[in-house]
């Protein structure tokens, strides 16, 4: 099981650009088939496209050198970084997450 004091050490370690920053309360997560969505804790809410840019995002590709995919007692997925070891529930991946956006697809497909 990971403690808390490891999560809160890298809390805030996969900030965004400004473009793509989160209002306050709201959180970036992936689900198991690397689609990004949005959870909203003042809501209590989720939500597939970004609540400031509207884009959609997805996780491609494997995890990053040295990180490692596992779930937790509570079946939670969490990733462990072995080179700088540190733990957190955050995919090291959401830093590069691609846009599903339709005008992507069109310019580069």
């Amino acid at each position: 099981s990971i403690s808390n004091r490891n999560m809160a050490a890298v809390e805030g370690i996969f900030d965004t650009d400004s473009e793509d920053e989160l209002p306050p309360g709201w959180e970036e997560r992936v689900t198991t088939d690397g689609r990004v969505y949005y959870a909203n804790h003042n809501e209590k809410n989720t939500q597939w496209v970004h609540p400031s840019s509207g884009k959609r995002k997805r996780v491609l590709g494997e995890l990053p050198y040295g990180w490692e995919q596992h779930t937790d007692d509570e079946g939670r997925i969490y990733y462990v970084d072995h080179v700088t070891r540190i733990t957190t529930y955050t995919d090291p991946r959401l830093a590069f997450a691609v846009s599903e956006d339709k005008e992507w697809r069109q310019r580069f497909d």
